[in-house]
């Protein structure tokens, strides 16, 4: 290999859901984005164009310039799937087979073609990984660690739902396989769509949902829809769902068994379901506790690294590292499937070109998950007046400073600086901010500025040479994946007459000294700051600790409910201009809303400033 020229390698995952590409350079992560961060579609499934223009304009090439480019799973594997399932169940799900399969035929079968024309008629090598793989790659191969185990939990890739395996040096193997149609992942989607929230999304509603019920559900669980093995295999009982044949996630048998049809979307939250909530999240972190003792015996390794879409339950990845045998724990950011653009990549740059992985303890290869598009000053100046916005400029330290005070004022901030992150969490670049201590923050910001249910926890963001003094953790936990007390000390414990509470009742009763982050349970999800991965926001939380003493502030992601995050100068704009955010802050520019023209927004106003 000539060592004069780069070799670039280009990841795609698209066509399931939350399209994206990575592109590498000799090995390092240059740049990676999820498609719906470009194009506003929720969850875009469709080929990441607008992604692999920005990944290659970020690195200063072209398409030509590229070495490789490798998809993450193999088309003819997943089609073999879905042709051996409908089969199974023939004649039923003819309706389904229907919908799918003249997909199938006419695009994906072709997909090599298919992507080649995507691409510009691209000619060089492409390669394919296998699903899980791809996951199992993004979760060692960027990781801290020499060597370590792999769990990697989703709904299904071709045939695995999970897999367990090694990871060491370059290269990883996977040992072991559950396979389709036996699914954590669907197993939790399908109460999902049972208590009415959307699959593939809603997700994190459930577990967010989770602490205000009971686990009245998980024996019946247990007893009717899964045989849980102690290893953490299992076997779902197919008579309570209908992915196999059907286009919904639940049979009418499910719902004898839990004595009703599907909530309706939007319809009020009753107790049951949020009993049903805690129950398959008590039943999904056992059956995660369960593999991850089951690896440990299997491989007796001290790191166990984790990807895959059910590895962005945090809860059940906070109890892995309390409870679980392992004595360090590594999540890959962007857990879902459009990691596995950054996986594939990995996967080509180690084991197909056979290069070197350097690794620095306790130092991941990510970059903070900050891998997406930046903006230089003067282009969100030109942005600023294009719009006519009212903004003032200011120096570093002094935007800083004046932020903080906002902070401590109780003012939302709309925070809007550096690369954008990779992943479906907000980390520093694009948050909307708040003050932890406030004890009616959480509801503001959930009414007034996402637009949400107001049970919807927000994380807390804390300086990382503080964490152990709010929290019981202390390590570090910078990609907001781990869930973990708040300290017994800054506790408010519940009067006689608040016990005797239920459900959502008890959201606005204040839990401890920073109530904004701190859920029913007394837990928090949890992202540690340090000065040399964002040093701007570091300084920020620094500086609204030496006007307060507090060195926690709330971050939650910088959209509204059904949006993705903010991607652009003009997306946070708007997003400032149709909510409550009282300031926003662009690079060094800090908006005041009292300050804005009045908003009209038409269709085409996006067009006004464009990434290139």
């Amino acid at each position: 290999m000539a060592s004069n020229k780069p070799t670039y390698i280009l990841g795609i995952s698209a066509f399931y859901h939350d399209s994206a590409a990575t592109l590498v350079r000799d090995g390092e992560i240059v740049a990676a984005g999820s498609e719906e961060r470009f194009t506003r579609k929720k969850g875009d499934p469709d080929f990441p164009r607008r992604a692999v223009d920005y990944c290659l304009r970020e690195a200063g090439i072209t398409l030509q310039d590229l070495d490789y480019v490798g998809f993450y799973d193999k088309p003819l594997l997943k089609f073999e799937r879905i042709l051996e399932t409908y089969l199974g169940v023939a004649p039923q799900g003819f309706g389904s087979f229907l919908k799918a399969g003249p997909l199938w035929i006419k695009e994906k079968l072709y997909q090599d073609k298919m992507l080649r024309d995507a691409l510009d008629g691209w000619e060089g090598p492409l390669l394919y990984a296998e699903h899980h793989e791809s996951h199992a790659a993004s979760a060692f191969l960027p990781s801290p660690f020499e060597e370590a185990a792999i769990l990697t939990l989703d709904g299904v890739g071709e045939w695995a739902t999970a897999s367990w395996g090694v990871g060491r040096g370059n290269d990883i193997e996977l040992i072991r396989e559950l396979r389709w149609p036996d699914s954590l992942g669907l197993l939790y989607s399908a109460f999902t769509y049972y208590t009415g929230f959307k699959v593939n999304s809603g997700e994190y509603k459930v577990m967010g949902l989770a602490p205000y019920g009971e686990p009245k559900y998980v024996d019946l669980i247990l007893k009717e829809l899964m045989d849980l093995k102690e290893d953490g295999s299992f076997t779902l009982n197919q008579k309570y769902f209908n992915y196999l044949s059907g286009l919904t996630m639940t049979s009418e048998a499910f719902h004898e068994l839990f004595g009703g049809p599907p909530r309706e979307p939007e319809t009020n939250l009753t107790q049951k379901e949020m009993d049903l909530a805690r129950s398959v999240q008590a039943v999904c972190e056992e059956v995660m506790l369960r593999m991850a003792r089951s690896v440990h015996r299997e491989t007796g390794l001290e790191n166990l690294c984790l990807a895959g879409g059910v590895a962005l339950n945090c809860v059940g990845n906070g109890r892995i590292l309390r409870e679980g045998p392992f004595k360090r724990l590594w999540i890959q950011p962007a857990a879902g499937d459009a990691g596995g653009s950054l996986g594939v990549a990995q996967l080509i740059w180690h084991r197909h070109l056979k290069q070197p992985r350097p690794v620095t303890p306790g130092k991941d290869r990510m970059k903070g998950a900050y891998l997406g598009p930046s903006f230089k000053d003067e282009e969100i100046e030109a942005f600023l007046r294009s719009v006519g916005a009212g903004y003032e400029k200011l120096e570093r330290r002094c935007l800083t400073e004046k932020v903080a005070q906002l902070l401590a004022d109780e003012k939302i901030v709309g925070w809007f600086d550096g690369r954008m992150e990779f992943g479906p969490r907000a980390l520093g670049s694009r948050s909307i901010l708040g003050d932890a201590r406030s004890p009616k923050m959480q509801a503001d910001m959930n009414i007034k500025i996402k637009f949400r249910e107001g049970f919807r926890p927000f994380a807390p963001s804390v300086l990382r040479e503080k964490v152990h003094e709010w929290f019981e953790l202390d390590c570090d936990s910078p990609y907001m994946l781990l869930v973990a007390p708040v300290k017994a000390e800054r506790q408010i414990p519940l009067t006689p007459e608040q016990k005797t509470l239920w459900g959502i009742q008890k959201l606005n009763v204040p839990k401890s000294d920073i109530p904004a982050v701190t859920h029913i349970d007394y837990s928090a999800r949890i992202q540690t700051v340090t000065a040399d991965t964002n040093p701007n926001y570091h300084a920020l939380i620094s500086e609204f600790e030496r006007r307060t003493g507090c060195p926690v502030i709330v971050n939650t992601s910088f959209n509204v409910r059904g949006e993705p995050i903010v991607c652009t100068p003009a997306d946070a704009y708007a997003c400032f201009m149709r909510t409550n955010i009282d300031y926003l802050v662009l690079g060094p520019y800090l908006l005041d809303k009292a300050a804005q023209p009045e908003w009209k927004e038409t269709e085409d106003w996006r067009t006004k400033f464009q990434l290139d």
